[in-house]
């Protein structure tokens, strides 16, 4: 009985661990990809090799294959999801640096609430919101004025605005993920937007011109060790840790890696990647970060309302 709960105990551990640093460093996995290989034909092959083996993986156990209609939803939230959301972060990366693109996808909560404020109605625009969402929006304002000496240069306006829109369409997603018919099975669900997600980023690379530029002889071993790296530890691993979690500890305490993955991001691109660390990162972090928590530990209007939700916060 001891055994059993010690090795229980570990697999926790090693989940949580999972979560936190793999995600985290995923940003980093990202920028060291896009300065070879377009962003998103990077993304495509990241979640359509994912995808393929998730959903492999599950027909493989005797799941049943999505419905039409499963298809459809899967398709839906693989657009906004993946090319959106994703192919924007793999373009912005090629402009800010990895540690700065976290914290400003960390904004997604406050998004997400203002998702359920206007469209699901689940949340009521209260004093603690706002201060919320006015305290992120001033870690956002931070990092990217010109006029505040904090040192460090500000960071790249498209890129920002790539990542704010970015964060904005998961925040969509989120809503419309409640709303869509798709496979009970969450591992089957996932499998079916990723893939979905990573035909329609190679529909939209090849629409702009991706492919023209694109010598796979020519990319170095480091890029495609950024690449099997983002597949394997951040797609498979890290979703596969996350959902055992979901099944044994409670969505509060799995969610607190939405508040690791930006610092590890950030020590992961100051460490590895060579990033600069200036008071303007620290502070503007620290803004968004105490945005999240807020907003996180802020009660909802109704909560018998909200289901839950396919969630992706690996880069």
């Amino acid at each position: 009985m001891e055994n059993e709960e010690h090795r229980a105990t570990w697999k926790t551990l090693l989940a949580f661990g999972i979560i936190y640093f793999v995600w985290g460093s995923t940003f980093l996995a990202i920028r060291v990809g896009v300065r070879e290989v377009p962003p998103l034909i990077l993304a495509a092959m990241r979640f359509f090799v994912a995808g393929i083996v998730l959903y492999g993986w599950m027909i493989a156990r005797g799941e049943r294959s999505p419905s039409g209609r499963e298809w459809r939803a899967a398709t839906l939230l693989g657009l906004v999801i993946f090319v959106l959301d994703y192919g924007l972060l793999f373009w912005a990366e090629q402009r800010v640096p990895s540690g700065i693109a976290a914290v400003m996808l960390a904004m997604i909560p406050a998004f997400m609430a203002l998702s359920e404020i206007i469209f699901l109605r689940t949340q009521t625009l209260t004093v603690r919101l706002v201060v919320a969402l006015l305290i992120g929006i001033g870690g956002v304002a931070v990092l990217m004025s010109r006029s505040l000496n904090l040192g460090g240069a500000p960071i790249d306006k498209k890129g920002a605005a790539a990542l704010i829109f970015a964060s904005m369409s998961w925040s969509i997603a989120s809503a419309l993920t409640r709303k869509l018919t798709l496979p009970k099975s969450k591992v089957m669900s996932s499998g079916a937007q990723m893939l979905a997600g990573g035909v329609l980023l190679a529909v939209a690379a090849a629409a702009l011109g991706e492919f023209r530029n694109f010598h796979p002889w020519s990319v170095s071993h480091e890029v495609w060790f950024a690449l099997l790296y983002l597949i394997v530890a951040g797609s498979i691993v890290g979703f596969t840790a996350y959902v055992w979690l979901i099944h044994h500890e409670s969505p509060t305490k799995v969610g607190t890696y939405a508040y690791v993955n930006p610092i590890v991001a950030v020590l992961v691109g100051y460490f590895l990647g060579g990033e600069a660390l200036s008071l303007r990162t620290i502070v503007g972090t620290m803004f968004v970060l105490i945005s999240v928590v807020v907003i996180a530990t802020t009660r909802v209007k109704k909560p018998a309302a909200a289901l839950p939700g396919e969630k992706y916060a690996d880069a």
